[in-house]
């Protein structure tokens, strides 16, 4: 597995249509390697996700079965004579996962559930548009994921008000666009709803928590959502 991180030149045209179509920079992201990457199941696959960073940085990251070539990126949305793009191997880091480490964490999903208005319904797959549906979508989550959002710690005097655990849900973006599909060749309309989750998390099954990280969470992973990355945080006194 590896981990790439690519930042993109945001002032080029290539770029902003990149940024204005999940499904272009899905292809972009699938056309940095050689050769079809398969996958199966919940097994490691490409999963992508866009930052941005508090200077106005736009960032691509992509974990991935195989090392990608960004060439292609860094002609159509980068600085071609200065700006590359890092990889690093992601086994060793994943490896050494161990329980009761803590970590911060940050992922972009589509949190969606299923409903059914009748009985003689079929169910639809329907987005959580609140904050704190969307919390407990991914709290639903974090046992079969291996890991446990931190509680968050007593309120402190100035407080705006309480909240229960260690995470923040921000950067909501409604996706619409239009793809083939591979059995009809119809072009069929999809409509997503993506947000980002920051906060601090304890490992509670490393395997589980391997298999969130490679193999991704939720739906829409195709589109930049289901990618989650760790970063140390530091300890409190």
């Amino acid at each position: 597995m590896y981990l790439t991180r690519f930042r993109i030149n945001t002032r080029r045209m290539g770029a902003r249509r990149l940024l204005t179509s999940p499904q272009a920079l899905h292809a972009a992201v699938m056309a940095s390697f050689a050769e079809r990457v398969a996958h199966s199941g919940q097994g490691p696959r490409v999963l992508w996700r866009l930052d941005n960073t508090a200077d106005g940085d736009v960032l691509l990251f992509i974990v991935s079965p195989e090392r990608p070539d960004l060439t292609h990126l860094v002609e159509q949305a980068g600085w071609p004579e200065t700006g590359r793009w890092q990889t690093a191997p992601y086994g060793p880091f994943l490896a050494k996962l161990a329980v009761g480490e803590t970590w911060g964490f940050r992922l972009s999903a589509n949190p969606v559930h299923s409903i059914r208005r009748t009985p003689d319904e079929p169910t639809k797959r329907t987005a959580h548009l609140t904050p704190r549906h969307q919390e407990q979508w991914l709290l639903a989550r974090q046992e079969k994921g291996g890991f446990a959002v931190l509680d968050r710690p007593a309120a402190q005097p100035g407080d705006l008000e309480s909240v229960e655990y260690e995470l923040l849900v921000h950067s909501q973006r409604e996706l619409a666009f239009r793809k083939t599909d591979s059995s009809s060749g119809k072009r069929l309309g999809v409509k997503l709803a993506r947000v980002t989750y920051d906060g601090r998390l304890r490992v509670t099954d490393p395997d589980a928590l391997r298999r969130t990280l490679t193999a991704g969470l939720g739906k829409g992973k195709a589109y930049g959502c289901g990618l989650m990355t760790l970063a140390p945080v530091a300890v409190r006194p």
